[in-house]
């Protein structure tokens, strides 16, 4: 079968893989739509040639786990798990769910790793109804989610974003009341109990500096790419200790992949979908993925 798989020069390609053959607890998908996550195209480098890429996807069952767990032969479903990009892949039923009817596979797709990051960081972070609640790379896919979802909670959400285009872009998006606040740049932010910190670099650091005593930030990104320089004793202060966490506990989600997905069907979840192609485009959506002024998940049609 067909497979993008990390080529020589550390590029994507198209290569000829072996049929996946499924283990126990596994069901065998038939791929539709996956989505591409910021380090996919970016870091192939670090990546095994012959590597089949990919994490993201959205398909339907075509042999269900022969345990008797998970979703049924003919579901949809959407699914994480390594090696996505590819016509036919075996995922554990305990990392997929089932696609209500009013989602499009398309959006599915573009849920997994964004949606169970920005939902188990937020539960780790543990804001609590009332608490302020700081999101930098907020028009980002995982930062977008991270609002909307702390904003369930009954935080008040700061929004960070990079630019007055994007802040405009995201408010009219989603129609933010009170409670939210849409900000470029962290300069005016007040203190805050809980940061959700996807841009990394100097921006981590000035989030730190706006962390109340008692309060958690959660780094799960790094899209700046620079280093993050902390001045001498920044790392510390008086009061209940501050805590900096990473976060990548991609484990198990089936459960919270459903519970997204039921989010993104009442309309209390909404995504964004920036570039939509045939995965034979590798290199435009490499582009789009490129281009500041796309916003929103790239994703890419595998089977029609």
């Amino acid at each position: 079968m067909r497979a993008l798989v990390v080529g020589a020069g550390a590029e994507g390609r198209f290569a000829e893989v072996p049929e996946p053959v499924p283990g126990p607890g596994q069901a065998l998908v038939e791929v539709h739509h996956v989505s591409v996550n910021f380090s996919e195209l970016r870091h192939m480098g670090r990546l095994p040639q012959g590597m089949v890429l990919g994490y993201d996807a959205a398909g339907i069952v075509i042999r269900a786990a022969e345990d008797g767990t998970g979703p049924a032969e003919g579901a949809r479903v959407a699914a994480f798990g390594p090696g996505a990009w590819a016509e036919r892949v075996a995922f554990g039923t305990d990392a997929m769910a089932v696609v209500p009817d009013r989602v499009e596979l398309v959006e599915a797709a573009a849920l997994p790793m964004a949606g169970l990051t920005a939902l188990r960081s937020l539960r780790a972070a543990g804001p609590t109804p009332g608490s302020r609640v700081l999101v930098t790379g907020a028009s980002g896919s995982v930062g977008r989610l991270a609002v909307q979802l702390a904003r369930r909670e009954g935080a008040h959400v700061i929004a960070s974003v990079s630019s007055p285009g994007r802040a405009e872009r995201l408010a009219a998006a989603l129609a933010t009341d009170r409670a939210v606040e849409v900000v470029v740049g962290l300069d005016r932010v007040e203190p805050v109990d809980v940061v959700i910190e996807v841009v990394g670099g100097p921006a981590l650091v000035t989030a730190w500096g706006l962390l109340k005593p008692g309060g958690n930030l959660q780094s799960i990104g790094w899209a700046a790419g620079q280093p993050a320089v902390f001045p001498p004793n920044s790392t510390f202060a008086l009061g209940e200790a501050r805590s900096l966490s990473s976060f990548g506990d991609m484990a198990a989600p089936a459960t919270d992949l459903a519970h997204l997905l039921t989010l993104l069907a009442t309309a209390e979840l909404s995504i964004e979908l920036g570039w939509h192609a045939s995965w034979d485009r590798l290199e435009e959506a490499r582009a789009a993925q490129l281009d500041a002024a796309t916003t929103g998940k790239i994703t890419m049609q595998i089977a029609t």
